[in-house]
């Protein structure tokens, strides 16, 4: 046996004073001894509980088998809990004693407060029937503790094949160590915790000055549209009313007019009402008269229609409108990638326009370039975005967004399946995609195609901006970030981009 284990034992094994003598704790292998005082504490606890056991029986009530609650006794003395032998009586025809079967009253239950005190004295005072401290296996207390299963052991699982060879040691001085490091950790927790919040602090006062900030932004930029509007509102309505001012005095000569020959007739027919009601003989010798009232009266018998004020429609003035509001908004402009841009797509200087040219550019290769057409250099993931490209007599373009992984060293499948979403124009014909061609008048051939992304919605447009008519549109979402794309197949005509809230036309 390793000395550090006969140290423990010898810890274990400790002597006790019984009676002003000391007496030693022995071992020997297969049985242990323990002390007088622990043999005594032992006795005097079995003795215990068989006496309370004894007296449980003796407090428990016979229907509910349990400790009284409530007790009443009845005159053959038989006493039970209140509650379970009214619960009993309701099942029987006639009142008796559910132990003796013997006839009752319902008067007969009595009740004892002393007796009922003692019952609840035993509930709260009744003891456990093994302490916490005692090994549930040998019935010997729990001395030691064992590092292998971090459970407290007594001396003879000490000593057993189970624990051989464990590290153990005392429970006050392994409680004492395991507390201590225990602390230490939690000591680093609470550093942690502390970061933690004040991590969490500066995220709140950093989420409140961002939200008061956009928000003071957002008010602003609606204040300056409210007020646009206003004067919008302010500028047609005192151009009507110059556009009325010199009709006024035609306008309140007609309505004088009127009202003299409103007043005449109104006049006129009281007069021939009266002829109307007065007795037979008058009316007809007075009909003569009366006739001629009818027929000259100064009215025109088909008075003119009032005049039609010839004004602006109001599609009209909200179009106009409109048009004059996007010049508020301040919006990016979509700028060309010369290093996406295939070896027949020549990028102007300014990076705001691409032509198609017969002899190849030389360009080096790299992984972005792709096999036809050319990107825009910012690509979009959210928010709505809109930028107009003029065609003007461009015989073969393509206009779209192309998805950021797609594979660019090869044609396109022209479908939002292979995450390209176009609108052409191919010998005269609008196309989407690969769909076949619509054809268009010459004289509706659009110079400006607006494409408007909204990527919340999920929605892709290309309009006629100048006729306020929608040409294509794309449903259905984006399922990553998406590049402006541009190709043009005429010689003759560049494609221009400009941000959409320039005057183009």
């Amino acid at each position: 046996m390793t000395l550090w284990r006969k140290e423990l034992l010898s810890y274990a094994f400790s002597e006790v004073k019984v009676k002003g003598r000391n007496e030693s704790v022995g071992y020997s292998v297969g049985f242990t001894v323990s002390s007088t005082v622990e043999c005594l504490h032992w006795g005097l606890f079995t003795v215990m509980a068989d006496a309370l056991s004894f007296l449980e029986e003796d407090l428990s009530c016979l229907i509910c088998c349990d400790v009284f609650t409530d007790p009443v006794t009845l005159k053959c003395s038989h006493s039970l809990c209140e509650n379970c032998l009214k619960s009993f009586w309701k099942t029987q025809d006639v009142l008796q004693c559910p132990v003796c079967r013997k006839e009752c009253s319902p008067d007969e239950p009595t009740k004892s407060l002393a007796f009922r005190a003692l019952c609840e004295s035993f509930k709260t005072r009744k003891p456990t029937a093994v302490s916490g401290d005692v090994c549930p296996q040998h019935k010997e207390t729990l001395k030691l503790f064992c590092f292998e299963d971090k459970q407290p052991i007594c001396v003879v699982c000490y000593t057993s094949k189970k624990h051989e060879n464990h590290k153990c040691s005392p429970v006050e001085e392994a409680a004492g160590n395991l507390k201590a490091d225990l602390k230490m950790q939690m000591d680093k927790l609470q550093v942690t915790l502390d970061d933690l919040k004040k991590t969490h602090e500066s995220c709140m006062e950093q989420a409140e000055n961002i939200m008061e900030k956009e928000e003071i932004q957002i008010k602003k930029e609606f204040e300056k549209l409210h007020q646009f509007l206003k004067d919008e509102e302010d500028k047609w309505i005192k151009a009507l009313k110059k556009q009325i001012k010199p009709q006024d005095g035609k306008f309140k000569a007609r309505i004088k007019h009127l009202s003299t020959q409103i007043t005449d007739l109104s006049e006129r027919m009281a007069a021939l009402w009266q002829d109307m009601e007065a007795e037979n003989i008058p009316f007809l010798q007075n009909y003569s008269d009366t006739l001629q009232k009818l027929k000259h009266s100064s009215v025109e018998k088909r008075p003119a229609e009032a005049e039609k004020y010839q004004h602006h429609s109001p599609q009209t003035m909200i179009f106009t409108t409109w048009a004059r509001m996007q010049n508020l908004v301040e919006q990016p402009p979509v700028i060309l990638d010369p290093n996406t841009a295939s070896s027949k797509q020549w990028v102007s200087a300014d990076c705001t326009s691409v032509q198609y040219v017969l002899k190849k550019v030389h360009m080096c290769d790299n992984p972005k370039r792709l096999f036809l057409g050319v990107l825009a250099s910012q690509g979009f993931n959210s928010g709505l975005h809109c930028w107009d490209v003029e065609v003007r007599d461009n015989n073969h373009w393509t206009l779209g967004v192309v998805g950021e992984t797609v594979y660019r060293k090869r044609l396109y499948r022209m479908d939002p399946k292979s995450r390209f979403w176009c609108f052409r124009f191919v010998d005269g014909k609008f196309k989407k995609g690969n769909n076949p061609g619509k054809a268009i008048d010459e004289n509706k051939r659009p110079n400006i195609i607006r494409v408007q992304l909204d990527f919340e919605k999920g929605e892709l447009r290309f309009i006629d901006p100048f006729r306020n008519k929608n040409l294509c549109t794309f449903t259905g979402g984006f399922p990553e970030r998406v590049f402006p794309y541009f190709c043009s197949g005429d010689l003759a005509t560049p494609l221009n981009i400009f941000p959409a809230n320039k005057e183009k036309f």
